[in-house]
């Protein structure tokens, strides 16, 4: 499978997260994006999109809101602590959108994302709280990333959304 991963802002490319997909066996797509401007950063990560026709967008923080306002088509978004109500115009997400996001996130508000569900028309479980923080970086929200990134979620920590 392939995955576009869309990091944050001020971080880089091969980070905790695309190598974490990167060893479970992914192709990862993880471009350098600009901190100073979201347009060009939104125009990078669709020119990587265009080229490389991923199964999969993950977006983290700012990059969940570049990954918000990339043209996906039908490409499943797996978006971890959105930063979409500072970056960008896009205030929705498609149906079949996964969220992951900490309540105790210090840096965008778990209120955002649930704010972003309610937006898009999705169920409560498009929204899956798990983590102790924003990066979402330690192993059970490295393993939820993986589980959503690939069609599925734990059982009985929420519904099915393919």
């Amino acid at each position: 499978m392939t995955i576009l991963v869309l990091h944050g802002w001020q971080s880089v490319p091969g980070g905790v997260k695309p190598t974490f997909l990167a060893q479970h066996g992914h192709e990862v797509i993880n471009p350098k994006l600009r901190d100073d401007d979201f347009e060009e950063t939104v125009k990078i990560a669709q020119a990587e999109f265009d080229k490389h026709q991923p199964d999969v967008v993950v977006g983290s923080s700012r990059g969940g809101a570049v990954a918000m306002n990339v043209n996906s088509g039908s490409t499943k978004l797996v978006l971890l602590c959105p930063a979409w109500k500072k970056w960008g115009t896009t205030k929705t997400v498609k149906p079949g959108t996964v969220i992951l996001h900490s309540r105790a996130d210090d840096v965008v508000p778990f209120t955002h994302s649930e704010e972003l569900v309610r937006n898009s028309g999705l169920t409560a479980s498009a929204l899956i709280e798990v983590g102790t923080d924003h990066r979402l970086a330690d192993p059970e929200p490295l393993a939820r990333m993986l589980e959503a990134s690939e069609g599925h979620v734990a059982p009985g920590k929420t519904d099915s959304w393919r």
